[in-house]
């Protein structure tokens, strides 16, 4: 084991309790392995860390991050999103492999998803924008997490106003799915797109009412005004 991922899981382990580690377990339907510690010391554990890495190339880290997100431990995966995030200067458009593995293989519970989503992968799609075209890719997996991150890796984008068109593609095609955790997904990414396109998302919605699943309809429209917000949940 690289000594740097042996002192962070020594720290990590020092600083769990059962207390902390039973809280962090209600958040999840899933079954989640952690060390029990909050995510406030946990990023400063990573931060203190990666001191002694800042003149390390990006394959290093990437390959760091790789052996935390083996570990399997919900502490250790948002240090490797820190990580990876850590290193978005150097990012180039293959990088998309990598993070598409680690979702694929690795991501087992909605936070790790979003960590690694919101940062890492949607800044790799803001500097390199024909990857947008894997997002839609993703969008058809089989797996429901990768079928996630299609949409939530489109939240700071979509506050920023872009990939409008491409945004109502991916909820087209998440539009009925089941999985709860996707439904909220992808009428989270809509919720965001609200803020820099109110009118065109709220119409799209609106339009959608007839099909779109609860979870995702109500998700969509929470930073709406209150009064189009009521007009949309009002029984036709």
């Amino acid at each position: 084991m690289h000594s740097t991922i042996k002192t962070i899981r020594t720290r990590l382990a020092a600083l769990g309790t059962d207390e902390s580690r039973k809280e962090s377990l209600r958040f999840f339907e899933e079954e989640i392995h952690c060390h029990g510690v909050k995510t406030i010391p946990t990023r400063t554990i990573g931060r203190e860390v990666y001191k002694a890495l800042k003149n390390t190339d990006k394959t290093t880290v990437f390959a760091l991050c790789e052996q935390l997100w083996k570990g399997g431990m919900l502490e250790e995966t948002f240090i490797a999103c820190d990580w990876s995030y850590a290193v978005r200067k150097e990012y180039t458009p293959e990088d998309i492999d990598v993070f598409a593995r680690w979702v694929d293989q690795y991501v087992d519970n909605w936070a790790s998803c979003d960590t690694l989503c919101n940062h890492s992968i949607g800044t790799l799609v803001e500097m390199y924008p024909h990857l947008i075209e894997r997002l839609h890719a993703w969008s058809t997996s089989p797996n429901h997490w990768t079928k996630r991150a299609a949409a939530v890796s489109l939240i700071i984008p979509a506050r920023n106003g872009l990939f409008l068109d491409d945004i109502f593609r991916i909820a087209d095609t998440l539009l009925l799915d089941g999985d709860d955790m996707v439904q909220k997904g992808y009428g989270w990414m809509l919720k965001a797109a609200s803020q820099a396109h109110q009118s065109e998302v709220y119409d799209y919605v609106v339009g959608k009412k007839a099909v779109m699943p609860r979870t995702a309809y109500r998700y969509a429209l929470e930073k709406m005004p209150k009064d189009l917000r009521a007009a949309a949940m009002r029984k036709d």
